[in-house]
């Protein structure tokens, strides 16, 4: 695990992370500290008790700690929560992550999201509705459909065997901001 930015989670650069809907519009978006980089991906952390938007919305506490994953070429990302919040798992298929500067990373929320819950015995995929209605809506092409269903497809098995990243890699990552302030 490589971890360049070693210095406590209050001071590592800050990354601002813009989610988009399909037409460009400003989605969810927050600014996490960035933590390093491993075989699965990027790995941003944000502290306990800290902010984040929906589009240009007053912002949304956050209390328990989490890391988002940002994985190479691959069609979601991947947010792993500190407990006691109910979602462990939350992934979001997206388009690839694009970073157009090492400040900034950015997607296109396509929707459809795989999360396992603490209780549950496995993950569920949610939002198939969001997905149909936005395919008409934004006019999703053929090609984006089919990889927002094979990653939703993808997920579900590596949720559900701990496979790749879910077979507790978030855990060292967690662990640096689980203990820091906002």
């Amino acid at each position: 695990m490589s971890t360049p930015d070693s210095a406590p989670a209050g001071t590592q650069r800050l990354v601002q992370v813009n989610y988009r809907k399909y037409d460009g519009t400003l989605h969810w978006n927050l600014r996490m500290h960035r933590l390093g980089e491993d075989e699965h991906g990027i790995w941003l952390g944000l502290p306990a008790n800290s902010v984040m938007r929906k589009g240009h919305n007053p912002e949304v506490p956050i209390p328990e700690a989490h890391v988002l994953l940002f994985p190479h070429e691959a069609w979601w990302t991947a947010t792993f929560n500190a407990a006691p919040r109910s979602t462990e798992v939350y992934c979001d298929i997206t388009t690839p992550p694009r970073w157009p500067s090492p400040d900034e990373v950015t997607m296109i929320d396509l929707d459809l999201d795989v999360l396992r819950k603490r209780d549950a015995p496995g993950p569920i995929l949610v939002d198939e509705d969001e997905f149909a209605e936005h395919q008409v809506r934004y006019g999703y092409p053929a090609d984006v459909v089919a990889a927002a269903q094979e990653s939703a497809d993808w997920l579900m098995d590596a949720v559900a065997s701990a496979r790749g990243p879910f077979g507790g890699a978030h855990g060292t990552w967690l662990a640096m901001v689980a203990g820091a302030a906002a």
